[in-house]
């Protein structure tokens, strides 16, 4: 991944049209080796979880370049490269296992990452895994206690509880969450090293019973 992070920061401080068209050989290298790599990650995680079985690389990929027409950020390149291996791919609205390699100083999200689950979903999806957690609250949160070390992320969860449920109930902490997510985050020196598509597996394994169990409430808003 060494070329990956060498090309990602290059952009990062060289991110215009110019640049990148002067560059574009570089970037298709870089983009043919990481489609490669995710290629490699499909089939690792197919082991422990046939839900994703069928995969391609660009049902799991995406482009590099960004929406700018509502955005004051007008710079026309992603500095991050990323895979989101979900079932029936990322259009899905599946939780799956994302990915995540960003250049130094990036701002997307500032870091590179693991995470699983599923994020920015509509309020019919939300409110199917908040029941489920509801009533279902010990199992929900053994699976989070035994995650290896992927937290919560609770960045976007809501002050109080959300109506319909009990203000005092044992779930309200996860009832308020809006994203159902578990990240973590990795340095670079972890990346590099070698064999890191078995080692990813072998971390997202560890989620594998919490995507279970969000995409068991979304299954059932959107077959």
């Amino acid at each position: 991944m060494k070329k990956v992070f060498e090309f990602l920061d290059a952009l990062q401080q060289n991110n215009n049209k110019v640049w990148f068209d002067g560059n574009k050989a570089w970037y298709l290298e870089v983009k043919a080796y990481f489609e490669d790599f995710v290629g490699e990650l499909i089939n690792r995680i197919e082991e422990f979880d046939s839900s994703i079985y069928g995969l391609s690389v660009s049902d799991c990929t995406y482009r590099i370049y960004r929406d700018i027409r509502f955005s004051k950020d007008k710079t026309p390149y992603k500095t991050h490269m990323c895979a989101y291996v979900c079932p029936k791919g990322k259009k899905s609205g599946f939780g799956g296992y994302y990915f995540h390699l960003e250049a130094e100083g990036g701002n997307y999200i500032g870091d590179n990452i693991l995470a699983t689950g599923a994020v920015c979903m509509p309020n019919p999806i939300i409110q199917s895994i908040r029941e489920d957690v509801y009533s279902l609250f010990e199992e929900f949160e053994d699976i989070v206690l035994h995650s290896g070390d992927f937290a919560l992320d609770t960045s976007n969860k809501m002050k109080t509880a959300p109506k319909g449920f009990p203000k005092d109930c044992k779930a309200v902490e996860f009832l308020k969450l809006r994203d159902f997510l578990l990240s973590k985050h990795i340095d670079r020196e972890f990346v590099l090293a070698d064999n890191l598509a078995e080692r990813l597996a072998k971390e997202f394994e560890k989620t594998k019973r919490f995507n279970d169990f969000v995409n068991r409430a979304i299954a059932a808003q959107i077959r």
